[in-house]
């Protein structure tokens, strides 16, 4: 099935594209791994980029790359993918993927609505959504990344029993994710009784999670697809 992607026109539900100049050693990298290992632009089979692995998982909006990196790491059976609009954090996550000797990362420079549109349906068995761009004045909160048109496409791309981790330090954000993930009958909690502020067993802490920037303790939200 070839898919288009999300129509989201010109909301962008990310802030800056770049800060401070890229290091020469990291320009380097994105001249020359990155299109190695950059996810294709156009509809793809995920099993096509890396045959030797047996499950595919997404990480929308991965930071700096810590936390993918890791979680490629260890978990090599695994081809993850990420997508990320910011230079910086690129620049940063293909260091990680060089330094590590990562097979089994591919990156999209750009918005991951891009990418759930290219991927063909039920081929995710994780997402996640680590400390996205909370948008927390009202007036912009319709710039969220969650709205009712992304969790159709997660429910569409993720696997029966796929499962959805989404991580905020705004407790306005995460009963807004709650709100209207739960309103698509596609996914349910994992676990109705889990301390959701306890980091779960597998979690790799984040630059961002650690400068406290939100409103209260990180809140970990565990989704499972029908």
């Amino acid at each position: 099935m070839t898919n288009a992607p999300i129509p989201h026109g010109p909301l962008r539900s990310f802030g800056r594209l770049k800060s401070r100049p890229v290091k020469p050693r990291q320009q380097a990298l994105l001249d020359t791994l990155l299109p190695e290992i950059s996810i294709p632009t156009a509809a793809f089979e995920p099993r096509d980029l890396a045959p030797e692995t047996t499950e595919t998982w997404l990480e929308i909006g991965f930071g700096g790359g810590e936390h993918m990196a890791a979680q490629a790491g260890r978990h090599p059976h695994a081809l993850i993918l990420g997508a990320e609009p910011f230079v910086n954090g690129v620049a940063s996550a293909v260091r990680h993927v060089e330094e590590q000797a990562l097979g089994n990362v591919r990156i999209h420079e750009g918005d991951a609505r891009d990418v759930l549109g290219w991927l063909p349906d039920a081929c995710l068995t994780r997402v996640f959504i680590m400390f996205p761009d909370p948008w927390h004045k009202a007036r912009h909160n319709k710039r969220r990344l969650i709205q009712p048109a992304v969790v159709t496409e997660l429910a569409r791309v993720l696997k029966p029993a796929g499962r959805l981790r989404f991580a905020t330090d705004w407790a306005d954000y995460a009963e807004w994710t709650i709100e209207r993930v739960l309103a698509d009958p596609a996914f349910r909690f994992e676990s109705e009784t889990a301390d959701r502020n306890a980091p779960p067993v597998d979690h790799v802490t984040t630059r961002y999670e650690e400068k406290k920037l939100g409103d209260c303790a990180p809140v970990f939200l565990d989704f499972v697809r029908a």
